[in-house]
């Protein structure tokens, strides 16, 4: 086993549960830990037998691009979902970080964990 790490992803979306956060989509940062078997990877230096985390990052962008969620926690579900419905992870932790949106602090966040069972 081993992880793969995606820290700082920027996804654009629609996130907001307040009228004036709906009239425009948020950068959100979004760090990812999957866990995944890489020992073919290991052994074979070939793309094909491990996670493409091009290809990972490109799907949790576009689950951004799709989504009209109001809380951080139904948007990480669904990044999770489509992460795990595309790739063989056994794994995922998101990390959602929403900045600037409390004027007190720099940023808000959430972080979710799931496994496959």
């Amino acid at each position: 086993m081993g992880k793969i790490f995606i820290t700082g992803l920027t996804v654009n979306t629609l996130i907001g549960v307040y009228d004036w956060e709906r009239t425009q989509q948020t950068a959100l940062l979004l760090d990812v830990t999957l866990t995944a078997d890489l020992n073919a990877a290991m052994q074979s230096d070939d793309v094909n037998d491990t996670i493409d985390y091009a290809k990972v990052a490109e799907c949790i962008v576009d689950v951004g691009q799709r989504s009209e969620f109001e809380l951080l926690e139904a948007f990480g579900n669904a990044v999770m979902t489509s992460v795990f419905d595309a790739f063989a992870v056994s794994a995922i932790t998101v990390k959602i970080v929403k900045p600037n949106i409390l004027p007190n602090a720099q940023t808000v966040a959430v972080e979710l964990c799931r496994e496959r069972s």
